[in-house]
């Protein structure tokens, strides 16, 4: 009953100020962070690196050869394409760096995957991925 009283009071806040959208998911990030570490998201250092439209991550998790290994997957949306082109795997693993130093629980994982994700604005179904693989350790 306590549970649901906090959660219907933090809609109804939601829902009547006029808070910014921005607003809004800068609180809703800083609760992820909370339970996923300092860090988790990506910073807008990245962003303007290549000037990227969209980041999201997702940690995940495989078992090869009996061997469990855990994986940052780190996915930069519709950057901008001059930047692209030019050494992708140098901006990747600069990419990788920086998210790496600000994530606190980057030691939990052996690796991280940078993804460069173009969509075509006029079909969004139509997408084009590099990816890069590092060892965390590398960093």
């Amino acid at each position: 009953m306590k549970k649901s009283l906090i959660l219907f009071s933090l809609v109804v806040w939601l829902t009547s100020c006029a808070c910014e959208p921005e607003d809004i998911a800068r609180i809703a990030f800083s609760g992820m962070e909370n339970i996923m570490g300092e860090g988790f998201m990506p910073s807008e250092e990245i962003r303007a690196m290549g000037e990227f439209q969209g980041m999201s991550v997702n940690l995940g998790q495989s078992s090869v050869n009996g061997e469990v290994e855990s994986t940052i997957f780190l996915r930069l949306e519709n950057g901008d394409p001059k930047i692209l082109d030019r050494q992708p795997e140098v901006l990747a693993r600069k990419c990788a760096e920086i998210y790496l130093s600000g994530f606190e629980k980057s030691v939990d994982y052996q690796k991280i995957t940078v993804q460069f994700v173009q969509t075509d604005p006029s079909n969004p179904e139509n997408i084009a991925m590099q990816e890069y693989t590092f060892d965390v350790t590398d960093f």
